[in-house]
């Protein structure tokens, strides 16, 4: 159950900005990964449609049934239609989500709605256009959780969740957005570039919208049954998990996933947390019209107040990245909720607009780094097993919070009405709306202050001066900067790590050259004795101790300190070699990996680039897993692999990664290594560097 794994965060290059991890970059990382570009483009599709079916059958509906009634009736009928699902079908469609092949999931419910928007076109009455529609929100409510659920499956790294889910929300209520209304402008205008003013042209339009839309989700259907097979792809974990939950039921499995979500402290404490942040949104939207009348401004400051909201929250989930590298993502989405609640209790007691306004950015701000941050965790935290049945909760949670708090807060404003205080001998008139959001700010952040204290995995450390050194754009928890040299032979990496370390040290900075894990001989001596080991995996589990030894006893400390750390295949080469070898799925390497080094991430990783070809025949020869090769010529091919997915890792995350010719004598190839990197810490000077720090050498190994 508890297998959700701890997240603090690896810093990256903040200062002076030379090794920042870009958005660009890492973005464009997670774009490099075909199944999740494919999906991203599948997304766009049923984005599309989603909003178009929100203008095309609104303007169906009034073609349909006439009447001023009807005009004024249309959307929000449309809206309450596809909303209703939610409460109903968002736990089934978890359940279906971590039970079933997400991909055939995906496929019938894009298939039905595709279906269903045809037959609206087809059937062409009123009556059928809302139980149509109520049923397509009944089917994107099953086809969320499993396309949530799976994105992670398709990813290298969970650190690459945060980058998937703001692609995912850009795609969603961005670009989507812009071509959904964009597309139903270009139909709906097809009269009047005709010049046609018929109400039967009109209403012809209107049914090609609705098959349009039909259109679009077939077409997702297709691609994703055809184009993106790895969405079956599941978890070892979760596979056993499913294989002993195929006798369980529907009930039983929504129930497993309740008590899970309640006995978990980190899902315990999201779900408080997601309950006060959408009970608040709730309260924001019911009040917003009255709100504004209340800053004498009417429906402009009615507008600007959503324009402030929805900057917002596009700066917010901007920012979150950064906030991210600074602070855990179990104590970020605690205190952006505290946060939002503080901002809105702002919101309340603004005498001015623009004050309203500047509080109402800060809530929209808060809130879209906790969504963002609550979908991350999700998706790199919670198992595979369970993650359909978090994103249904989280989903069912939302539209019944923000419908019950939507219709509830308009009657609490009505009993307190408009009152007249007197402060200070001068009366004040106050708006109902003011107590009505001061109470719902105050619940948001008792709420968030709830779900920190439920979620906080660091409480040994003082919070407000984490805080603060986020906010000055510093972290706290690690000074340093790892760098590690990565290539497919010790040979390149030893020299090149050493000759690295003795040009930063002669540039003034202080260096940790630390030592080769995989490597150490008289650590494997000093752990394993006489134990002879045979295997990958047993040689895997030994090289995570001790890479986790050597990271508890040397780097972190040096870190801490603020020292430049210099290591040697650190994490990829020993992963390319173990994947290598084929016996092992590398996900399970990279998950053992991040266990035992607390998923520390390099700051800056030099990638030795050779061909085999090139390799001396030593080097070749050099001893697998603790085993000679045979001959070169058998070996060389275990090299061809291993450089191949070396080059794959750092074609994923190229703000990371500097990819130097290893080809050439140990000089050249020094000179190259020093070139790409010194420019990246030129800023970093130590004015009185102690005396450089070595690791305990190396034994070479035969």
């Amino acid at each position: 159950m508890d297998n959700i794994q701890d997240s603090d965060n690896a810093g990256q290059l903040d200062s002076g900005g030379a090794g920042a991890a870009s958005a660009t970059h890492r973005l464009r990382s997670v774009l490099a990964i075909r199944p999740f570009r494919r999906l991203w483009g599948v997304t766009y599709l049923c984005s599309v449609g989603d909003w178009l079916s929100l203008l095309a059958l609104t303007g169906l509906v009034t073609k349909l049934a006439e009447g001023y009634g009807w005009e004024g009736f249309a959307l929000s009928a449309v809206v309450l239609t596809q909303l209703l699902p939610g409460i109903l079908f968002a736990p089934l469609g978890g359940v279906l989500a971590d039970r079933f092949d997400r991909r055939k999931v995906m496929v019938a419910c894009d298939l039905a709605r595709g279906g269903l928007f045809l037959s609206i076109a087809f059937v062409g009455a009123a009556w059928w256009l809302f139980i149509a529609n109520f049923l397509v929100g009944c089917c994107a409510m099953l086809w969320i959780p499993a396309k949530e659920s799976a994105v992670p499956n398709l990813l290298r790294r969970p650190d690459q969740v945060e980058s998937a889910n703001q692609l995912g929300l850009v795609m969603t209520y961005g670009i989507s957005t812009i071509s959904g209304f964009g597309l139903y402008a270009l139909i709906s205008g097809i009269p009047g570039y005709l010049h046609l003013t018929s109400d039967n042209v009109v209403f012809r339009v209107a049914i090609i919208a609705v098959v349009v839309n039909g259109l679009l989700y077939i077409t997702s259907a297709v691609l994703v049954a055809t184009r993106i097979p790895e969405l079956s792809g599941r978890a070892t974990a979760a596979k056993k998990k499913e294989s002993a939950e195929d006798k369980v039921g529907f009930f039983a499995m929504m129930r497993d996933g309740l008590r899970y979500a309640w006995r978990t402290p980190l899902v315990r404490g999201l779900v408080i947390g997601m309950i006060g942040a959408f009970a608040a949104a709730g309260a924001v939207i019911g009040c917003a019209k009255l709100y504004a009348l209340s800053l004498l401004g009417g429906d402009s400051a009615f507008a600007l107040l959503f324009i402030a909201v929805f900057i917002g929250l596009a700066s917010g989930m901007a920012l979150a990245p950064r906030f991210a590298r600074r602070l855990t993502y179990n104590r970020l989405f605690g205190l952006t909720i505290v946060c939002a609640g503080l901002s809105l209790v702002i919101v309340s007691l603004a005498p001015h607009l623009w004050i309203a306004l500047i509080a109402v950015a800060m809530v929209g701000a808060c809130a879209g780094i906790a969504f963002l941050t609550g979908l991350t965790i999700i998706g790199s935290q919670v198992e595979d097993s369970m993650r359909g049945r978090m994103v249904a909760l989280v989903q069912s949670l939302m539209k019944i919070i923000l419908g019950l708090s939507t219709v509830v807060t308009p009657l609490l404003v009505t009993v307190l009405k408009p009152r007249t205080i007197t402060l200070f001998n001068h009366p004040m008139n106050v708006d109902g709306t003011r107590p009505v959001m001061f109470g719902a700010g105050v619940l948001a952040a008792v709420v968030g202050l709830i779900a920190y204290r439920q979620m906080d995995n660091r409480r040994i450390e003082p919070i407000l001066s984490e805080l603060f050194a986020a906010i000055r754009g510093k972290s706290k928890s690690s000074a340093g900067l790892l760098i590690t040299v990565e290539g497919d032979t010790r040979q390149d990496t030893s020299v090149q790590a050493r000759r690295l370390a003795e040009a930063l040290r002669a540039e003034g900075h202080e260096v940790l050259l630390a030592s080769d894990p995989d490597l150490d001989e008289h650590r494997l001596r000093s752990m394993l004795s006489t134990v002879d080991l045979a295997g990958v995996r047993a040689h895997a589990l030994v090289a995570a101790a001790v890479r986790a030894d050597v990271v508890e006893r040397e780097v972190r400390p040096a870190l801490e300190s603020g020292a430049l750390v210099v290591m040697e295949r650190y994490v990829d080469s020993p992963l390319a070699h173990f994947s290598a070898v084929g016996s092992v799925q590398p996900a399970e390497v990279e998950g053992l990996v991040d266990w035992a080094t607390g998923r520390l991430r390099p700051d800056v990783t030099i990638l030795l680039d050779r061909s085999p070809v090139t390799m001396p025949v030593d080097a070749l020869n050099e001893t697998v897993f603790g085993k000679p090769a045979k001959r070169p010529f058998d070996n060389i091919e275990h090299h061809w692999r291993v450089q191949r997915l070396l080059t794959e890792m750092a074609s994923a995350d190229p703000d990371r990664y500097v990819v130097v010719d290893a080809d050439g004598t140990e000089d050249e190839v020094a000179e190259r290594v020093r070139a790409a990197v010194l420019p990246l810490f030129a800023e970093r000077r130590v004015p009185e560097a102690p005396q450089p720090v070595e690791a305990q050498p190396v034994v070479e190994s035969s």
